[in-house]
């Protein structure tokens, strides 16, 4: 009986000292827990007073600034008279509001909600003055800011999305080849005007390039020392767009560009005139066997 006494003793001993051993573990670990959150809540306040506060909402009153832009251009005896709206928006408002119609239907983005909340959005004509005031006159965001009274990312996205829009809606009609049926419409109409044989007018104009990175600059300089790049186009009488090149300045223009093949062959006359008495700016026009056989030998850009 003691040798069993004893054997159940030294038993409840070693169960004791496995407890005691258990309970100091998880005390150890419960203190090496308290201090990695310790450490965590530290860094995070360091951390949040480090970081830069969140910069408030601007009311920009963009209601009231939509209201006064229909008012301004797009209302019946509106402030500013047709004439202004084509200065400013480059093209005459029946056309804007035909775009603007297209690209509705297309991208809904465009169309005036309501958020979470029941506030109006921002109305179509306020998006696309923002994209059509970037486009045209290279303004920034923030310029844009202060006329359509917008962010500068939904400005940004404004942008992108109008010129998605006009890609996909309008690629199919109007950057496409010319159609003999084209091509047969254009020889009327300039032989009516006295041009006979003429297709259209080949002109080129500089664009200065302020930013030219400067290992490019010895190509990109004209002979005035400015940076500039030149647009080469072939137009019709009804400003229809047949050819667009973008290039380098001065001669080199007139080698790579892709009207030049057909120029040194025996294809086309090249006659240098004056566009009626009353202009004095020189254009060259070229007969119709030059462009006949660029546009149609698939040629064209």
């Amino acid at each position: 009986m003691s040798n069993l006494r004893r054997v159940l003793e030294r038993q409840q001993k070693e169960r004791e000292e496995i407890w005691r051993r258990r309970a100091e573990e998880d005390r150890d670990a419960d203190e090496e827990e308290e201090q990695m959150l310790a450490v965590a809540v530290c860094m995070l306040n360091q951390s949040s007073q480090h970081r830069r506060p969140r910069a408030p909402n601007v009311d920009r009153r963009r209601e009231s600034r939509g209201k006064n832009l229909l008012e301004d251009y797009f209302i019946p005896n509106s402030l500013y008279p047709a004439h202004k709206f084509r200065e400013r928006y480059r093209m005459q408002p029946h056309l804007f509001q035909k775009i603007m119609h297209d690209i509705c239907n297309y991208d809904t983005y465009f169309i005036q909600k309501q958020d979470a909340v029941g506030v109006l959005g921002l109305i179509p004509e306020q998006k696309l003055t923002a994209a059509l005031r970037m486009l045209a006159y290279g303004a920034s965001a923030e310029q844009v800011d202060e006329i359509a009274r917008m962010e500068k990312s939904t400005i940004l996205e404004c942008l992108v999305r109008f010129c998605d829009a006009v890609e996909n809606l309008y690629t199919r009609e109007y950057l496409r080849k010319p159609t003999p049926r084209d091509l047969q419409r254009l020889l009327q109409k300039a032989e009516a005007r006295g041009f006979p044989g003429m297709i259209g007018s080949i002109d080129c104009m500089h664009w200065q390039w302020k930013n030219c990175p400067t290992a490019w600059q010895g190509d990109y300089g004209n002979r005035k020392g400015q940076k500039s790049i030149i647009l080469e186009a072939v137009a019709s009488f009804d400003t229809w767009v047949w050819h667009a090149f973008l290039g380098l300045p001065d001669l080199r223009m007139t080698s790579m560009s892709l009207v030049n093949p057909r120029c040194s062959t025996r294809y086309c006359e090249v006659i240098p005139l004056r566009s009626h008495t009353k202009s004095t700016i020189p254009y060259t026009l070229v007969r119709t066997t030059l462009l006949t056989e660029f546009i149609l030998g698939g040629r064209h850009s």
